[in-house]
C-alpha cells in the first residue's frame, strides 16, 4: 500500500516537474514577445518622432530659403528694370548723337555748296550790267558801226562767259516769263489785264532772279495778269 502511494507521488511530482518548465518557457516566451513588441514600437516611435524632427527642420530651412528667393527675384527685377531703363538711355544719346552727326554733315555740305553766296550776289551785278548794256545797243546801227558791233558781240560774249561760270557753279538765271506765278522764286511789282492768259501769270520780267543749287537767293521781279 505504501509501494503504491509513493509510486503515486513520484508520477505527481514528474508530471508536476514536467508541467513548471513548459508553464515557465511559455511564459518567458510571451514576456520576450511582448518587449519584442514593445521594443519595436518604441523604435517606431522614435523614428516617427525623428522623421517629423526632420521635416519640421526642413519646413524651417525652406522658409528662409524662400526668403533669399523672394528677394533675388525682387533684385534680378530691379536690375532688369533699370538694365532697361539705362539701354533706353543709350539708344536714346545714340539718336541723339546720329542726328547731330547728320546736321553737322548737312552744314558743312551747305556750308561748301552756298559758301560762295553772298560772291554770287555781287557778281549778279556785273551781268545785269552787261545786260542793260547789250540791251541799250540799237540793233540796227550794228551793221552800219564796225566798231559798235564789235564792242556788242564782245558784250555780249563776256556776258555768255559770265554765265557759264554761273552755271558751273550752281548759279542759274531764273526768266520766269508765261509761268505761273511762284511767291517763292519771284516778286510781284505789279498787276495788268491780260485777257490772253490766265490770272495770276507772270507776262513781264522786269530783272531775272537767280537760284544756287535750287536755293533761290534773287527772285526775279515780275509783272502779273489780272
Amino acid at each position: 500500500m505504501a509501494t503504491k502511494a509513493s509510486l503515486t507521488m513520484k508520477m505527481l511530482a514528474n508530471r508536476v516537474g514536467n508541467f513548471v518548465p513548459t508553464a515557465c518557457i511559455t511564459n518567458i516566451s510571451l514576456l520576450r514577445y511582448s518587449q519584442s513588441h514593445l521594443l519595436r514600437g518604441y523604435t517606431t516611435e522614435k523614428k516617427e518622432q525623428a522623421v517629423a524632427e526632420d521635416a519640421t527642420a526642413a519646413d524651417q530651412k525652406k522658409v528662409p530659403e524662400s526668403l533669399e528667393i523672394e528677394r533675388l527675384t525682387q533684385e534680378l527685377a530691379a536690375a532688369k528694370e533699370q538694365n532697361n531703363e539705362l539701354l533706353d538711355k543709350y539708344k536714346r544719346a545714340l539718336a541723339d548723337s546720329e542726328n547731330m552727326r547728320t546736321r553737322l554733315n548737312k552744314q558743312i555740305s551747305d556750308a561748301k555748296i552756298f559758301g560762295i553766296q553772298s560772291f554770287c550776289k555781287d557778281l549778279l551785278e556785273v551781268a545785269d550790267t552787261l545786260g542793260h548794256a547789250t540791251q541799250a545797243v540799237p540793233k540796227e546801227k550794228l551793221n552800219d558801226n564796225s566798231d559798235l558791233k564789235n564792242l556788242f558781240e564782245g558784250l555780249s560774249m563776256t556776258r555768255a562767259s559770265l554765265l557759264q561760270v554761273f552755271k558751273r557753279h550752281g548759279l542759274e538765271p531764273i526768266d520766269p516769263i508765261n509761268e505761273k506765278f511762284n511767291p517763292n522764286m519771284h516778286e510781284a511789282l505789279f498787276q495788268k489785264e491780260d485777257s490772253t492768259v490766265e490770272a495770276n501769270t507772270v507776262i513781264e520780267v522786269t530783272k531775272l532772279g537767280y537760284k544756287l543749287h535750287e536755293r533761290c537767293i534773287r527772285p526775279a521781279l515780275v509783272g502779273v495778269s489780272k
